[in-house]
């Protein structure tokens, strides 16, 4: 098995088919401003996407994906709205299929990866692992608003039943007020 590794800058098209068959493993960098899905759930462009993918053969003869990507992001706090950093990591564990009927009896511990023939962006599969794994909401781990701004400053008062309007007391102040009209004219 040939195992070579690429540092630096990832190339965006690769054959992921060729990759498996030699057992290439590549590591570099994506710049996040290369990930225009992603680029919008973020406060900040800048920055840069850790990357560590592994293609091989296994013994069952599947074409397999292995490795992680990792970014430092900046995200919007969902407490204070300020910008924040937020760790993402992904592990990225992909059967390569060639189609949806091949990829419904892939292992249940890996996830199926349709390729087709020839060149594929990797950076969408990188960018995908990331989206999948980034919080659907963040905030600083310290508390960033002073405790006070979440209180009214009110008595809670934790027994009392709230007032439920009967929507049929309304319709018969109506009724009585049509009854009232036509016993007037």
């Amino acid at each position: 098995m040939l195992s070579t590794t690429q540092e630096t800058s990832l190339p965006r098209q690769i054959d992921p088919r060729k990759f498996a068959q030699q057992g290439i493993s590549i590591a570099g960098s994506v710049e996040l401003s290369q990930l225009p899905r992603l680029e919008s759930f973020l406060a900040d462009k800048s920055g840069v996407v850790e990357v560590d993918l592994h293609f091989y053969v296994d013994e069952q003869r599947v074409r397999v994906l292995e490795g992680s990507v990792s970014a430092d992001v900046q995200v919007i706090c969902q407490r204070c709205l300020e910008p924040m950093t937020q760790h993402v990591e992904a592990d990225v564990n992909l059967a390569m299929v060639w189609d949806d009927e091949k990829a419904k009896q892939v292992d249940k511990t890996r996830d199926a990866w349709i390729v087709a023939e020839g060149q594929t962006d990797i950076y969408a599969v990188i960018e995908e692992e990331l989206l999948l794994n980034i919080p659907h909401v963040s905030y600083h781990e310290s508390l960033c608003i002073p405790a006070e701004r979440y209180e009214s400053g009110e008595a809670v008062v934790e027994n009392e039943q709230p007032k439920q309007d009967n929507p049929f007391q309304a319709l018969a102040a109506m009724k009585a007020k049509l009854s009232n009209d036509k016993s007037d004219t």
